[in-house]
C-alpha cells in the first residue's frame, strides 16, 4: 500500500505540475496571495510557518479544523463545476445544433438573394442595352442632321459666292467667303467623298478668281503711268493726284479691308516709293534743267506733303529703315535768342518747357532724292554772296565812312548785319533740306565770305597813314605803341576805326556763337573773321 501511495503521489505531482506560461495565466486570471496557490509550495515550510514554536502546538486542533473546512470547500467547488461541466456539455450541442441550422437557412437565403441580383443585373443590362442603342441612334441622327444643314449651307454658300464673284459684289463677298470656309473645315474629314471634294474646289478657285480680279481692278484704279507724270514744275499735280485716288479708294474699297492692314497708308506709301524713284531717274536725265527756284520749289511741295502724310498716318507700315532724323542744328541762328545775363537764363529753366513736337515717320521717303542735286542750291548762294560781298563793297564805297557826330559814328556797320541775316535764312533753308554735306559745303562757303568781307570791307576800308604806306590793319591797332609813333587821324578817321573794329569784333562775337572752329568742316582757328 506504501508504495501504491508513493506513485499516486508521484502521479498527483505529475499532474498538478504545470508549465510556467500555464501558471502565469492563472495567476493574471485568478489572482491569489494564499500560499496554497504558489507553484513552489513546500509544506514543511507551510507548517513550520503555521507552528512556529512547540507551545503554538496547543491550537493544532483548531487549524487541523480550519483546513478541513477549507478542503470540504474545495471539494463542494469542485463538485459542483463538475457536474456544472456536464450540463454545458449537453447545452453546447444543443446550441450548435441550433447554430448550424441557422447557418443552413442563412446560406439559403443569400443564395435567393444572389439570384435575384443576377436577374436584376441580367434585367437592367437589357434595359441599358437598348437605352444605348437609342443614344446612339440620337447621336447619330444629329449628327447627320447638322452635316445635312452644313451641306446645304455649304452647297448655297458656294452659289452665291460664284454669283457674287461675277457681279464683283466685293463687300457682301468679304463675310460670305470667310462664312463658307469655315463650314469647308467641317467637311474636311468627308473629302473622300467626290462630291464633297468638288464643292472644295469650287471654293478654291472662287478665292482664286477673287485675288485675280481684285488685282485687276486695283490695277484699273489706280494706273500706273498716274505715279510718274511731269517734271519739278508740275510736281503738285502728283500729290493732288494721290489725294483724290486715296479719297476715292477709301470711299468705295476702305470697307472691304480690316483696319488693322492700314491700307491707305499702304498705298500712300507705295506711291511714295514709287515717285523718289521715277523723280530720282527723271531728275538724273535732266540735271542740267534743274534750277534753283524750281528745286527750292519741288523741295517745298515734297516735305508739306511728307508733313500732311505724318497727320494723316501713323507710319505702321513702314517697314523699311525710316529715314535718318535731322540732327539738332548747332546754328544759333535756327534756335531761340538767348538770353543776355545768366538771372533771365535761371528764369527760363523754371519756366515749362515746350513739348517736342512729334516725329515724321515719313520724313525723307521722297525728298531725300533731292539730295544728290542739292549742289545747285549750294553754287546758287557762292554766287549770291559773291554778288553780295561786291554790293556792299560799292555802298561803301558810295556812302563813304559813318560821319563823326552823327548815330552811326563808331557803331557795327549795317552790311555785317545783312551779311549774317542772309547767312542765316540760308542755313534755315538749307537745315530743311539736309543736314549733311550740303550744310558742311553751305558753312565753307559762308567762311570763305566771311574774309572776304574782312578784308574787303574792314581791312581795305582802314586810313593810311604815313609811316604805313601800306596802310593800318586790325592788328596793329590793337598793339600798343609809344607815344611818338602814335599816329595822328582825323575825327573822322577815328569814327571809321572805331565802326571797323565794332563790326569786327561783332564778327568774332557771332561767328564763335555759330561754333565754326568746331565744325569738322574747318581746322583750329577758323572761326575768326580776320
Amino acid at each position: 500500500m506504501e508504495e501504491e501511495e508513493l506513485e499516486f503521489v508521484e502521479d498527483l505531482d505529475a499532474i498538478l505540475h504545470l508549465s510556467p506560461e500555464v501558471q502565469l495565466a492563472i495567476e493574471h486570471v485568478f489572482p491569489s496571495q494564499d500560499p496554497l496557490d504558489r507553484p513552489d509550495f513546500n509544506a514543511v515550510e507551510y507548517i513550520n510557518t503555521l507552528f512556529p514554536t512547540e507551545q503554538s502546538l496547543a491550537n493544532i486542533d483548531e487549524v487541523v479544523n480550519k483546513i478541513r473546512l477549507k478542503i470540504r470547500r474545495l471539494d463542494d467547488n469542485i463538485r459542483t463545476v463538475v457536474r456544472g461541466q456536464t450540463n454545458v456539455g449537453q447545452d453546447g450541442r444543443q446550441a450548435l445544433e441550433e447554430a448550424q441550422k441557422a447557418i443552413q437557412q442563412l446560406f439559403g437565403k443569400i443564395k435567393d438573394i444572389k439570384d435575384k441580383a443576377e436577374k436584376s443585373e441580367q434585367m437592367v443590362k437589357e434595359i441599358t442595352r437598348d437605352i444605348k442603342q437609342l443614344d446612339h441612334a440620337k447621336r447619330h441622327l444629329t449628327t447627320s442632321i447638322t452635316t445635312l444643314n452644313h451641306l446645304h449651307m455649304l452647297a448655297g454658300g458656294v452659289d452665291t459666292l460664284e454669283a457674287m464673284t461675277r457681279k464683283r459684289q466685293y463687300g457682301e463677298v468679304a463675310n460670305l467667303l470667310q462664312g463658307v470656309v469655315n463650314v469647308l473645315e467641317h467637311f474636311q474629314k468627308y473629302m473622300g467623298i467626290p462630291q464633297i471634294r468638288q464643292l472644295s474646289e469650287r471654293v478654291k478657285a472662287a478665292q482664286s478668281e477673287l485675288g485675280t480680279q481684285i488685282l485687276a481692278d486695283f490695277e484699273e484704279a489706280f494706273p500706273s503711268q498716274g505715279s510718274k507724270v511731269a517734271w519739278l514744275d508740275k510736281i503738285d499735280r502728283r500729290y493732288a493726284w494721290i489725294k483724290r485716288q486715296l479719297v476715292d479708294y477709301e470711299e468705295k474699297y476702305g470697307r472691304m479691308f480690316p483696319e488693322e492692314w492700314c491700307m491707305t497708308e499702304r498705298i500712300a506709301v507705295e506711291f511714295c516709293h514709287i515717285t523718289r524713284t521715277e523723280l530720282a531717274k527723271l531728275m538724273r536725265a535732266r540735271a542740267r534743267e534743274i534750277e534753283v527756284k524750281l528745286l527750292l520749289f519741288a523741295i517745298q511741295r515734297t516735305t508739306n506733303f511728307e508733313g500732311l502724310l505724318a497727320k494723316r498716318f501713323s507710319g505702321s507700315t513702314l517697314t523699311d529703315k525710316k529715314p535718318e532724323t535731322p540732327l539738332e542744328p548747332t546754328n544759333p541762328f535756327l534756335e531761340d535768342e538767348s538770353e543776355d545775363n545768366v538771372s533771365e537764363k535761371d528764369e527760363d529753366l523754371d519756366r515749362p518747357k515746350k513739348p517736342k513736337a512729334p516725329e515724321n515717320p515719313f520724313h525723307g521717303i521722297i525728298s531725300k532724292c533731292f539730295e544728290p542735286h542739292l549742289y545747285v542750291y549750294i553754287e546758287s548762294q557762292d554766287k549770291n554772296l559773291g554778288e553780295l560781298i561786291d554790293r556792299f563793297v560799292a555802298d561803301f564805297r558810295a556812302q563813304g565812312p559813318p560821319k563823326s557826330g552823327t548815330e552811326e559814328g563808331g557803331a557795327v556797320l549795317p552790311s555785317c548785319a545783312d551779311l549774317f541775316v542772309y547767312y542765316k535764312k540760308c542755313m534755315v533753308q538749307c537745315s530743311q533740306l539736309s543736314t549733311g554735306e550740303p550744310m558742311i559745303a553751305l558753312t565753307t562757303i559762308f567762311q570763305k565770305y566771311l574774309r572776304e568781307y574782312a578784308w574787303k570791307i574792314l581791312s581795305g576800308n582802314l586810313p593810311k597813314t604815313s609811316s604805313n604806306s601800306g596802310g593800318l590793319t586790325i592788328s596793329s591797332l590793337l598793339k600798343e605803341k609809344e607815344g611818338s609813333e602814335v599816329a595822328k587821324f582825323t575825327t573822322e578817321e577815328l569814327c571809321l576805326i572805331c565802326s571797323i573794329l565794332s563790326t569786327a569784333e561783332y564778327c568774332l562775337a557771332t561767328t564763335q556763337q555759330c561754333d565754326l572752329k568746331q565744325h569738322p568742316a574747318f581746322g583750329s582757328g577758323s572761326g575768326r573773321c580776320m
